[in-house]
């Protein structure tokens, strides 16, 4: 071989030593997380989320990318941003909230899907059963509508017997609305209590729906614990302070935003467990052989201050159960 040739050869084999290089890079694989709050509200879910992907070794920029998508509030646009994540070709979809899960679900019969929600995922058609999931789709859930009868007994005993009580639900969500409806309707009767149902869907909707409790004179609000709630928080805590509102809520952010009560469970643990099981999963674990978890842990969080706010004295037996008095 000449020279000229043998030269040639090697900077030819050298021009693609990059090229197979980058082939042999290891691929990262990508989260797509998908909210119906915003960056902010769910500012601490994600840390407790990153927090259970941490259990199985994964961390964000080394070696997992995550793909945020947040619909500010309003559930419909929630089956676009599913879709995008699909045609993302994300590894998995982590989603909270049972009007995201079922975008989720519509859009990508193949990705995996992990859950979080508050309602029965087995009655919603999510999964086919809680012990073994089938398809590609699992997650967690907590217990919410079998905590809401209490919040609102709990609530209407703080108020005078003939007062109106409010509870407000969400209509995007049929399956835990209808549920909510029928579970404080029967324990209005029970109480002898007047009951008004109101409902939201939207920020506008928030907003509105105060108006027409201050029309109904209510002397109390109990608020549902869907997810969208939760991402309006700090509106909903304003709004029943504006008023002067007494309100319990499902979850222990509420009360530390300024809200008076909260009556549910850790959520910061079930997304910690939604981040363990999207861990696993990563790992190559299929959806359909996690079996759906339940996170348990139910607690009462008072706000003193907000009650002496609203000159509402809180009864020793209520405070002496509480699990954390603020204030």
């Amino acid at each position: 071989m000449r020279r000229r040739e043998f030269v040639t050869l090697l900077g030819g084999a050298t021009a693609t030593w990059p090229l197979v290089a980058r082939a042999q890079q290891p691929v990262t694989p990508t989260i797509g997380f998908l909210s119906v709050g915003t960056s902010e509200s769910n500012h601490e879910y994600v840390a407790a989320f990153h927090r259970g992907l941490a259990d199985g070794g994964f961390a964000e920029g080394r070696s997992v990318g995550i793909e945020y998508r947040f619909s500010e509030g309003h559930n419909d646009r929630l089956p676009a941003l599913a879709e995008d994540l699909v045609r993302d070709q994300v590894t998995v979809i982590a989603v909270n909230g049972t009007v995201g899960s079922l975008a989720a679900k519509a859009a990508t019969q193949t990705t995996p899907i992990v859950f979080y929600i508050g309602t029965d995922p087995v009655g919603l058609g999510l999964v086919a059963s809680l012990a073994r999931p089938g398809g590609n789709i699992t997650g967690v859930t907590n217990l919410n509508v079998e905590l809401f009868k209490k919040c609102f007994e709990v609530m209407y005993s703080l108020m005078s017997p003939a007062s109106t009580i409010a509870v407000l639900v969400t209509p995007a969500n049929i399956a835990q609305a209808a549920i909510e409806r029928a579970t404080v309707q029967d324990a209005a009767r029970a109480l002898g209590a007047r009951l008004v149902i109101l409902e939201a869907s939207s920020p506008s909707e928030v907003e509105s729906a105060f108006e027409a409790l201050v029309g109904q004179r209510a002397a109390g609000l109990v608020v549902s614990g869907e997810i969208f709630f939760l991402g309006q928080r700090d509106r909903l805590v304003a709004l029943a302070a504006r008023h002067a509102v007494p309100t319990i809520y499902a979850y222990r952010e509420f009360p530390l935003a300024g809200g008076l009560m909260s009556y549910g469970t850790d959520i910061l643990d079930g997304y910690r467990l939604a981040g363990i099981y999207t861990g696993r999963i990563l790992k190559g674990e299929k959806p359909a052989d996690l079996p759906v978890q339940q996170a348990t842990k139910v607690e009462l969080v008072i706000n003193l201050k907000t009650a002496k706010s609203l000159g509402l004295a809180i009864p020793l037996p209520l405070l002496g159960r509480a699990d954390l008095v603020i204030g």
